[in-house]
């Protein structure tokens, strides 16, 4: 259950001071279950900040998972937790299914038929995905990690107007679940839908619209 209208939710990230040698310092505290938009002009660094919480570029500052600092959590173990899906993901074999644990490809299947794809793509290879297939599978792939954070990169970027509400509805259900969300989007639409609060990446740093 969310939290009430006007209620604070307990605190899920805390950035602080967060930088690279490109974009920052960031600062930002989110709540579990919140839903938060990030836009900003090509290029502006909004992939970049996502990749530094997940912790996947150098920089310096700090952040914290439900009070723990990332320095304390493995990497391996941290990038199961606050989990990022980039625009374009990566397919590091022909086949779609390896892509995925065994022990999950039965969630896949199931959550693949939620978002309007053909099971049976797991079985073919990846070359034979459409963009938006490719898109929809990488999403899932995170989801199945069962995150506390996802760090969500033009989710819907390839997706028509059905797929995309199928996602965003599977978004709903994760944010009601307590999953915290920040997503960076080039759509005002769907950063109001989405979104109970939205942030701009301007000069390097977060602000408000």
């Amino acid at each position: 259950m969310t939290a009430a209208a006007g209620t604070p939710r307990p605190e899920r990230l805390r950035i602080s001071a967060l930088s690279s040698a490109l974009v920052g310092p960031f600062d930002l505290v989110a709540g579990r279950g919140e839903c938060i938009a990030i836009t900003g002009a090509s290029g502006s660094g909004k992939s970049l900040f996502l990749r530094l919480i997940a912790d996947l570029d150098p920089g310096t500052g700090e952040v914290f998972l439900e009070g723990t600092p990332r320095r304390h959590i493995p990497a391996p173990a941290w990038r199961r937790q606050v989990v990022y899906c980039p625009a374009e993901s990566g397919w590091w074999d022909e086949r779609v299914a390896h892509h995925f644990p065994s022990a999950a490809l039965g969630f896949v299947r199931a959550q693949a038929e939620r978002l309007a794809l053909d099971p049976t793509l797991l079985d073919g290879p990846v070359l034979r995905l459409s963009s938006g297939e490719r898109q929809r599978l990488a999403l899932i792939r995170a989801l199945a990690l069962d995150p506390l954070v996802l760090l969500l990169d033009e989710p819907t970027g390839a997706l028509d107007a059905d797929s995309t509400a199928l996602v965003e509805a599977e978004l709903q259900v994760r944010l009601q679940a307590g999953t915290l969300i920040l997503m960076v989007t080039h759509s005002e639409a769907q950063a109001q839908r989405m979104a109970g609060r939205h942030l701009r990446v301007a000069q390097r740093r977060l602000v408000t619209p």
